[in-house]
């Protein structure tokens, strides 16, 4: 494999087939739903990191069982550019998210999400907990979209037979909606706020993966993004009190 190239879909390392894309985008399904259901068992300290933990340890365990030498594919180690692109790309976020959720808010009104809504009223412990949570759930999010992406790169690619610009546009496109669209009970199910807040943010999200390709730069990308915003948050509540 290229340093410049996707993994998969152009057989290298290897070729992936549509059916194992099949059964590794089931196995994203199935991985997505342990946070989408509301089951009252992980709601404890400590049980609450399961879902998280499921959530991208599912479909990664399927990759491996696709790609058992070649899974790592998707991981490159992180050299000190690497974290001034994470760095860069969740400035870029953070500039498009707050100017497209502005003119979104405006134009037709916005939904606040329970779990930032809450963060103050936590106490130290469980503002703790929260942080350290989003580090294996972000990590999950990154694995859902790059794992669909590759799949439709692949598809476009080799089923459809389009070009690989084409196709990169397609993946990127259609992963970051089918991204959106699991945040519609997050968000009192507004399609609208979803498809182009959260659209656009994980567009730019998966850009950093696209620019690196590498999994570990979108995915310290978003942890610095989205804490950068729990903190804001945290210290808006802050100065209110005062």
């Amino acid at each position: 494999m290229t340093n410049n190239d996707f993994p998969f879909y152009n057989a290298k390392p290897i070729m992936i087939t549509n059916k194992q894309w099949l059964f590794v985008l089931c196995m994203v399904a199935l991985g997505a739903s342990t946070l989408l259901i509301p089951f009252t068992f992980f709601s404890g300290d400590y049980t609450q990191f399961i879902p998280a933990i499921l959530f991208f340890a599912i479909p990664l365990g399927a990759l491996m069982q696709v790609s058992p030498q070649h899974y790592k594919a998707i991981f490159r180690r992180v050299g000190f550019y690497d974290v001034l692109y994470m760095f860069g790309f969740a400035l870029l976020n953070l500039v498009v998210s707050v100017g497209v959720s502005l003119l979104v808010t405006k134009l037709f009104g916005t939904n606040s999400n329970p779990a930032m809504a809450g963060l103050v009223d936590l106490t130290d412990f469980e503002k703790t907990v929260f942080f350290v949570k989003t580090i294996p759930q972000l990590f999950g999010e990154e694995i859902f979209t790059i794992l669909i992406f590759l799949a439709l790169l692949s598809f476009a690619s080799n089923k459809l037979n389009i070009s690989r610009k084409k196709a990169i546009l397609i993946a990127w496109l259609l992963s970051s909606i089918l991204f959106a669209l699991i945040h519609l009970p997050t968000y009192n199910w507004n399609f609208l706020q979803c498809l182009l807040v959260i659209g656009s943010a994980r567009m730019v999200l998966t850009l950093a993966y696209m620019y690196s390709k590498n999994i570990w730069v979108s995915t310290g990308t978003h942890i610095i993004n989205d804490w950068v915003i729990f903190t804001i948050v945290l210290l808006g509540a802050g100065v209110e009190k005062i």
